[in-house]
């Protein structure tokens, strides 16, 4: 489905001045095999941006501190393309054409339909993403048999593709890659109640993606990992620890212990291993993020020189400023 929305896009905007989509990256719990409830899984699907002919996209870390994570703003610059527009008359270089040039010109600049100021809007973008999805759906041979349902969402784009009683969800963050790395900033939310429309947080989602791929090559076909991890996963619900902190807490005994121990025999046996490390991390009160700054991440995942040295995130971080918080989450783990 997202490979043949990949090719209708690449015709609808191959002579525009937007971002052009990339190809779609699997991620989450449902692309690695894990989700808590199979039956209302969604499937998140990261898709990378890149920006038009005469265009630059510069990341901008922001280091306030104000916001939770590592966060990125996209300054989009102008590029001179005079030599592009010898060759190719559509191609409009926006730093060297004359302003007559620059008003009849039919297409907007980017900086003037997808930025606020300077920077890609995150909000901007998807409202432009579900108008890009409406128009290429018709175009796709799924529009004959299955029927599709736009969702609200200002930081994403969510639908639902359904045929009988056949359903499922889709939702696509959009992504800025760094460099050639396995990381980007995309525009999921940061943990704050409030995220300003030009920040971009980083993802680490698709090398944690690539992490399980690594592990299911090494593991025998009766590895019970995933097991493990979605009976976590389920158990949680409804708690105050995330399926993501549980998934963390697997992703770095996967790394410890040999996955060839992780059959159906070892299965409570890990499964305490994992209570364990929760229970150790909870009365230290802390919880290392597993991709940023661990030297154990495997070397077919790539990762920019600043995430691999930097200091990793304490995904408990809260409970070390909140007593009560602690408290609440001590007891939740007797519970559990």
């Amino acid at each position: 489905l997202m490979e043949n929305f990949t090719f209708v896009f690449g015709h609808i905007l191959s002579n525009s001045f937007h971002p052009m989509p990339q190809r779609a990256i699997g991620v989450g719990s449902a692309f690695e095999g894990w989700s808590p409830r199979e039956e209302d899984a969604v499937y998140s699907v990261l898709v990378p941006l890149t920006p038009p002919p005469g265009y630059t996209f510069h990341l901008e870390r922001d280091a306030s501190g104000q916001l939770p994570g590592r966060n990125f703003c996209i300054r989009v610059e102008p590029v001179c393309t005079c030599r592009r527009e010898q060759q190719d008359g559509n191609v409009l270089c926006f730093i060297h054409a004359s302003e007559d040039q620059l008003r009849r010109n039919e297409e907007p600049s980017l900086l003037h339909t997808l930025c606020t100021g300077s920077y890609l809007d995150v909000e901007k973008t998807a409202r432009w993403f579900y108008q890009l999805v409406r128009t290429a759906w018709q175009a796709l041979p799924q529009s004959h048999t299955w029927q599709l349902v736009l969702l609200p969402s200002s930081r994403s784009c969510r639908f639902k593709v359904s045929t009988g009683r056949e359903s499922l969800i889709v939702e696509v963050l959009f992504g800025v890659q760094e460099g050639n790395s396995d990381i980007y900033v995309s525009s999921q939310p940061t943990e704050a109640l409030f995220t300003p429309s030009t920040t971009w947080p980083e993802t680490y989602a698709v090398a944690e993606m690539k992490f399980f791929g690594h592990i299911a090559r090494q593991a025998p076909r009766d590895s019970w990992h995933l097991k493990c991890l979605q009976v976590l996963a389920r158990a949680v619900l409804g708690m105050g620890f995330s399926t993501y902190m549980m998934k963390t807490i697997v992703m770095h005994l996967l790394s410890t212990i040999p996955v060839a121990r992780w059959g159906r025999k070892q299965f409570l046996q890990r499964l305490g291993d994992t209570m364990q490390y929760l229970r150790v991390s909870l009365e230290k009160k802390s919880l290392d993020h597993f991709v940023v700054g661990n030297q154990r991440v495997p070397q077919e995942i790539s990762l920019p020189l600043e995430v691999e040295i930097a200091e990793p995130p304490n995904l408990f971080h809260h409970l070390a400023e909140d007593p009560t918080a602690h408290t609440q989450a001590m007891r939740e783990y007797h519970e559990l």
